[in-house]
């Protein structure tokens, strides 16, 4: 590779094609809460998964309907801009919310 060039990515990372940012302390630590509510709703995906696992008749739409979310909702977290701010600040509370409702669904 030539100086300046960047590395292709697999399809879903873009994080060899980030440039140099610098960060605040506050654009860090909302940064890396909108990345925490997105892995809360991925994992509260993994609870209903397993919670419909252990259902004596699995439904299999729900399990595959919320194996498509956990892809979908990991494309959504690579697509975060820490220097959008309106971005993380919504991301914060959609993916905070969403969460919720889906473990509010399983008990």
């Amino acid at each position: 590779m030539e100086k300046g060039e960047r590395m292709p990515t697999n399809g879903i990372s873009v994080t060899g094609q980030l440039g140099p940012h610098e960060w605040s302390n506050e654009e860090t630590a909302a940064y890396e809460a909108a990345i925490e509510a997105v892995n809360g709703a991925v994992g509260a995906y993994s609870a209903l998964i397993a919670a419909e696992e252990n259902e004596p008749e699995p439904d299999a739409a729900v399990i595959e309907a919320a194996r498509a979310a956990q892809t979908r909702l990991a494309r959504e977290r690579e697509g975060l801009r820490s220097t959008d701010h309106e971005q993380i600040a919504a991301a914060r509370a959609h993916y905070a919310r969403l969460a919720r409702e889906v473990l509010a669904g399983i008990a």
